[in-house]
């Protein structure tokens, strides 16, 4: 295929992607399969890379992300994104309508909107083409975050509709599902991460990373609930938000028109107890003045519209006494205090326990047996305690101490510095942490071993049949047959899965061995760079900084992990049985010359001949290394068109050298 008929196909993946994206995120339909979808995104990105210069500003392929921001550019919003006035009870409201009422000399419908519990974004279309998105900021400026906005799969990138304005503005709400927000702390979990507060803290976190393809994998969503643009626009807000959909917009069916006070009242009442069944967090209800016109004639203070204010729902809270204080124990080790409660009800949803999170917590809280406390579920998943009724405390109650030994194996507890949690260092003997490894084992991202789950496990180590990931190879359909609940089909499964297994590459079986702080993406990293498990086993704790994008974190934790006899026993065993230590031929990228040893580079922008894995890959099989940021250890930086002005002027600041893709070339020409 030439360039010419390249450009032509482009356009065309292009124009099915965008429909097929609308179709699926705007009206819950699907004419293809998502094989059929991923087929079609892959021939746009193979054909994008051969020619980069091709690459449409609203191409499908943004969603996924790639683009690596390290500072976020400020940017002065057209018109500025005030706060609202915030109100807790009926009569505020019923003085709200009564100060619109007087101001406009006339009764008018309002708009009840859900507040969604997200973060605010403004995003600008240019020809109907998404060119710019805003955070808040401090309502006056706010930064650029366009290249993470773009990954949002419900935003167009492309208006699909008709009388589409030159240049308009929207305003929503980036918010993370609660399905998303609990599958990001389990993966957290999985490397012995910190857990996410809540699901509006992970997306304000998230909206703000420097590399859009990890902002593609959370899975963030917006609502739309706001348009903009000078001259003419829709007579009332409602008008507005209709069209905003028949663009294409994700607008939440929510929204109602309210013709009084009463008629508010009872939206907000509905969704005050219908919210805890929606997939989101929210935190109250807006009312707007729905005429546009009126809103212009209302106008604004110097903080907030005269024309909206925010109902705010109270936190969901309800007090209940502790029965007892029980700790789990992690994977990791990491020891969590659990309360035990009087069974009270809270969010539509009965509560009975209550996490505690550390040992810091219980001493924040001053707890005693017995204690009444409050506890709250307002925008988080998991209830919370959050204070203690003194009042109700007994006399002479005991004051609750957090453990000093595993409440499993009784093995004393350890702290690491810098942490709040306090661990059981005994991950060889520890029953919860001898389970959890092996479910963290055969999971989908590790070695997706089917026919076995939570309880099997459990079982299984019961039985002592299992005591690591290792013996998982040794079992037997003898073994098998005779335990409750396994015929022959579903022994004959598990064994298949376990069979199977043994063909997973070798960065998932790093993955899978669970080395603390060694996720999915540094475990490819590792990888890559070490080729098979036992360079990894001997490597210092320096050449493991040398390794792509490997810090002291993660250095000492692989070091420390492969000092330990038993960990180096298991992989042995791992070998044994045939599990993939080792990366494949097709794999491992071979090293041509040593033109680069001992040479950094950082690739950034736009280039004519090559796109940027392919210099990567020229200067990895020259001997070079790839750097992620620029610091003042790198020897090169490869610019080429559009790279970004911060990573250029921070690239001058500190003398690294930089050389165009005709330098790069004569340097490795010798």
């Amino acid at each position: 295929m030439n360039k010419a008929e390249a450009h032509i196909r482009i356009e065309e993946l292009n124009r099915i992607l965008h429909y097929h994206n609308h179709l699926y995120y705007q009206k819950d339909t699907s004419e293809i399969s998502d094989l059929e979808f991923d087929t079609l995104l892959n021939e746009l990105i193979a054909l994008e890379k051969a020619y980069p210069d091709l690459i449409q500003p609203d191409s499908a392929t943004q969603r996924v992300g790639g683009t690596v921001t390290k500072e976020f550019a400020s940017v002065t919003h057209k018109y500025p994104m005030l706060s609202l006035s915030n109100t807790y009870s009926e009569s505020e409201i019923a003085e709200f309508d009564e100060r619109v009422v007087k101001s406009i000399g006339q009764r008018t419908d309002y708009v009840c909107e859900m507040k969604f519990d997200g973060v605010a974004i403004s995003i600008t279309y240019k020809n109907g083409i998404l060119a710019q998105a805003v955070t808040r900021g401090d309502g006056v400026r706010g930064d650029d975050v366009t290249n993470n906005i773009k990954t949002i799969k419900s935003i167009p990138l492309k208006i699909q509709g008709k009388d589409v304005p030159e240049e308009f503005e929207v305003r929503g709400e980036v918010y993370l599902p609660y399905e998303m927000f609990e599958r990001i702390n389990k993966e957290r979990e999985d490397v012995g991460e910190a857990l996410l507060a809540n699901p509006r803290n992970a997306a304000s976190g998230t909206v703000k990373m420097q590399d859009s393809s990890i902002v593609a994998k959370r899975g963030l969503d917006c609502f739309i609930y706001s348009f903009l643009k000078d001259g003419e626009t829709p007579e009332t807000h409602s008008a507005a938000l209709q069209q905003l959909k028949n663009w294409g917009f994700q607008v939440s069916d929510s929204y109602k028109i309210c013709k009084s006070v009463e008629e508010i009242w009872s939206y907000i009442n509905h969704w005050g107890e219908a919210r805890f069944k929606l997939p989101l967090a929210t935190d109250g209800v807006v009312i707007k003045v729905n005429n546009l016109l009126l809103q212009s004639e209302l106008g604004m203070t110097a903080k907030s519209p005269r024309w909206a204010i925010a109902y705010k729902f109270k936190a969901e809270e309800a007090f209940t006494p502790i029965l007892s204080v029980e700790y789990q124990v992690g994977r990791t080790g990491a020891v969590t205090p659990v309360a035990n409660l009087a069974p009270v009800h809270l969010a539509g949803t009965t509560v009975k326990r209550a996490t505690l999170h550390n040992a810091n917590e219980i001493e924040r809280l001053d707890l005693h047996e017995g204690d009444t406390v409050f506890v709250e579920k307002g925008g988080e998943i998991i209830p919370k305690i959050t204070r203690v009724d003194l009042s109700k405390r007994k006399a002479g109650s005991k004051r609750i101490e957090f453990i000093h030994a595993c409440p499993v194996c009784s093995t004393p507890l350890i702290r690491i510095e810098g942490e709040a949690a306090w661990y059981c260092p005994n991950d060889i003997g520890c029953a919860p942490q001898i389970t959890g490894k092996i479910e963290h084992f055969i999971q989908r991202k590790a070695m997706n071993i089917d026919g076995i789950g939570t309880e099997t496990i459990e079982l299984l180590y019961q039985k002592k049949l299992i005591s690591n990931v290792a013996d998982l190879y040794t079992l037997t359909y003898d073994q098998l047959i005779q335990l409750d609940r396994f015929g022959e089909k579903s022994v004959n499964n598990v064994l298949a899965g376990i069979e199977e297994s043994k063909k997973t590459p070798f960065k998932n079986v790093l993955f899978a061995i669970g080395i603390r702080y060694v996720g999915a993406t540094v475990a490819e990293k590792l990888a890559m760079h070490f080729k098979n498990i036992n360079n990894l086993k001997t490597a210092s704790q320096q050449a493991l900084l040398e390794a792509p994008e490997i810090g002291i974190k993660i250095a000492e934790s692989v070091v420390t992990w492969f000092s330990n006899p038993k960990h180096t026993e298991l992989i042995d065993k791992l070998a044994a049985a045939g599990v993939k230590l080792e990366l494949s031929e097709n794999e491992i990228i071979t090293i041509d010359s040593d033109l680069f040893l001992g040479k950094s580079f950082v690739i950034s922008g736009v280039f004519e001949k090559y796109d940027r894995d392919e210099l990567k890959e020229i200067i990895i099989k020259n001997g070079g290394k790839i750097n992620s940021g620029i610091t003042g250890k790198l020897d090169y930086l490869v610019a080429g068109e559009n790279m970004g002005p911060a990573k250029l002027e921070k690239a001058q600041k500190l003398g690294i050298k930089i050389i165009s893709e005709a330098e790069f070339e004569k340097l490795l020409n010798g």
